[in-house]
């Protein structure tokens, strides 16, 4: 099923992204920002607080899911706090309505149920953190989107969309209509993405501009460093040619599932793999040739020859 691109921008996103990230803790470890970046933010609260956070760490993460559903259906409701006083304020029949055709199973009961449980402490998340860092973190946003959107009538979908996640590959043999690209910061250096019913989201990474000009850019020093294990070269040697499964390349490489799984994680974010997306979170990986190409790009403008 052929499937068209959409790029869209919003603080909403944002403030999603960096709540989840906060609540679940689970791409800590692996985002640009570190686990420091959440701890320093809790120790900012408030007891009352830190337990309702605690709390909703253990509620399902489908529920991040219906979240982001409405910030795509967020119509008129650009602004944050507009946002959320929509969401505060509408009937569980509207917050039903408004994700249905994405999540076709939503009740209105459940609606509400995510809605009272989300939006106060959305609220709290943008008073305490996210508005400080919004005028920020926005425009950098939008500048990227706006490159993005420039690209919609000069490359195909699927090449749009590898440049865009740095090797998210989506085929149009996937039951999808629509595929929207989302720029995050907090994420960065990963993507993330989330099937509905007929339509795909994507978050992709967007890097902060450097401090000092001296200093070598993040999308330098996460290809230098994917690069420098043995392992890894040997896996980039493995997948050159057609793209392998998970089991694949743990039988091949007799790796234990973690350990491979790092390694995949580090060649990802440097876009050396390219992801075949699947039904059902299956993936398959193969190699990024633009990876190596870009390696050059950057090295040669970060030492000026």
């Amino acid at each position: 099923m052929a499937y068209t691109v959409k790029v869209d921008v919003s603080p909403v996103y944002e403030l999603l992204g960096s709540f989840l990230v906060h609540i679940v803790r689970k791409w800590t470890n692996n985002i640009d920002m570190g686990p420091e970046w959440s701890d320093t933010i809790n120790s900012r609260l408030n007891e009352t607080t830190r337990a309702a956070f605690a709390e909703a760490a253990s509620w399902p993460f489908e529920d991040y899911d219906v979240l982001y559903a409405w910030a795509v259906e967020r119509g008129e409701h650009h602004q944050i706090e507009d946002y959320l006083n929509f969401l505060q304020n509408a009937s569980s029949e509207v917050l039903c309505d408004r994700v249905s055709p994405y999540i076709p199973e939503m009740t209105a009961e459940k609606a509400l149920v995510i809605r009272d449980n989300y939006v106060p402490l959305l609220q709290i998340w943008y008073d305490v953190y996210f508005k400080e860092i919004e005028s920020l973190y926005v425009p950098l946003l939008e500048e990227d989107a706006a490159e993005k959107l420039a690209l919609l009538d000069k490359m195909d979908p699927e090449s749009l969309i590898d440049y865009a996640s740095g090797g998210l590959i989506v085929s149009d043999e996937l039951p999808i209509e629509q595929v929207i690209l989302l720029p995050i910061i907090h994420l960065r250096p990963i993507n993330t993405y989330c099937f509905y019913n007929n339509m795909l989201l994507i978050q992709y990474p967007v890097d902060l501009p450097l401090e000092d000009e001296n200093e070598a850019p993040n999308y330098l020093l996460r290809l230098t460093r994917a690069l420098a294990a043995p392992e890894r070269l040997r896996m980039l040697r493995y997948v050159a040619n057609e793209p392998k499964s998970l089991p694949e390349m743990q039988q091949f490489l007799n790796e234990s599932e973690e350990t491979l799984m790092y390694h995949l994680r580090l060649l990802r974010v440097a876009g050396l793999l390219r992801v075949h997306l699947g039904t059902h979170d299956q993936e398959k990986f193969c190699f990024r040739p633009d990876g190596i190409s870009e390696l050059q790009i950057f090295l040669e403008t970060y030492i000026q020859i």
